[in-house]
């Protein structure tokens, strides 16, 4: 198996964890990087089902903040990663620094640089926000356009990249 990136993006629940499921369906020895935190009951159904979703053939790693470490620190017969999602990510990393600008999350940085020799096909999953109404406040503005900063580095990063929409998928690139 090839090793690259695919981008895989789209609305909430329009498919996209599927799909990046499907993608590494034949894949022996696989991770499914998981970026959500259990903070309170309803994530922890959320999370629960997201589990019920994939088989028992993936190894799960939780990694809320810092996911670039765990890529690094990956097994050599590891095939493929599913990191889900980067829309998380960034708001545990808003989360643990709420006034924090761009500069002040070298995770961010961390994880693109690391994938630009990704140890095997790793497929990023993230929400596309930028096709809405415009948040109603700077906290949430500040959200949104830090992910429309990550989705954009990551598409222009992978090889491969989708939009989801009512679980159907289209290929950008």
């Amino acid at each position: 198996m090839r090793k690259k990136i695919i981008y895989i993006s789209g609305g909430c629940r329009s498919g996209k964890s599927s799909l990046a499921l499907s993608m590494v369906r034949n894949c022996r020895k696989k991770v499914f990087l998981a970026t959500a935190e259990a903070l309170d009951q309803e994530m922890r159904e959320r999370i629960s089902m997201h589990r019920k979703d994939r088989d028992d053939s993936f190894i799960t790693i939780e990694e809320p903040v810092d996911p670039a470490r765990k890529v690094l620190g990956l097994p050599s017969d590891i095939q493929a990663v599913v990191i889900d999602c980067l829309t998380v990510w960034a708001g545990n990393l808003m989360h643990y620094n709420p006034e924090g600008k761009d500069e002040d999350f070298p995770q961010i940085d961390k994880l693109f640089s690391a994938l630009k020799s990704p140890p095997c096909r790793i497929i990023l999953v993230s929400n596309e926000l930028g096709m809405g109404l415009v948040p109603h406040d700077a906290l949430s503005r500040r959200y949104r356009d830090l992910m429309g900063k990550i989705n954009q580095q990551a598409a222009a990063l992978a090889d491969e990249a989708y939009f989801v929409v009512s679980g159907l998928s289209i290929r950008l690139k």
